[in-house]
């Protein structure tokens, strides 16, 4: 073998090993000293309830790491206005929302879990976008849909 075929072989070794992880994030931190309303993610794939188990896991974590968040989690079919008009009742600064685009386990032998997620923060006011991010992962067989989720958003959220 030639060496530029030995690196090409190497790179497509690591890359399959590590997990291809795939993080955007675009303009903007998440405010840590103003309320945030969140709203479930929209669940566009055909696992049932995937935004709402989603979005449980990102309130977590934005709990865990100190962000004042109100939850409309239950809410799972509320339009972008009715968001928002729920965020200013909240006295809420910013609104959070997104959409889960992956959330299952691989066919074959190893079912590794595949996951893949937007978030979007608002201001209340002007429904502005503050910040946003979307990231995709997945994980070995032996690990689970929601601590896949979790370590993405952990990614996400810094």
């Amino acid at each position: 073998m030639n060496l530029m075929v030995k690196g090409l072989f190497s790179f497509v070794i690591i890359l399959v090993m590590s997990g291809c992880s795939y993080v955007v994030q675009s303009r903007g931190e998440i405010p840590n000293d103003k309320v945030i309303s969140i709203f479930a993610l929209k669940n566009y794939t055909d696992t049932p309830r995937a935004g709402e188990r989603a979005s449980n896991i990102l309130e977590g974590i934005l709990l865990t790491k100190g962000y004042k968040v109100v939850s409309h989690v239950e809410k799972s079919t509320l339009s972008f206005e009715e968001m928002q008009k729920i965020a200013k009742e909240d006295d809420a600064k910013y609104f959070l929302h997104g959409g889960v685009s992956e959330w299952r386990y691989k066919t074959g032998i190893d079912g590794e879990p595949a996951v893949s997620l937007t978030c979007t923060l608002y201001k209340t006011k002007g429904a502005k976008v503050v910040w946003s991010a979307t990231a995709s992962d997945s994980d070995w067989g032996t690990s689970s849909i929601g601590t896949t989720a979790q370590r993405i958003f952990e990614s996400m959220i810094r």
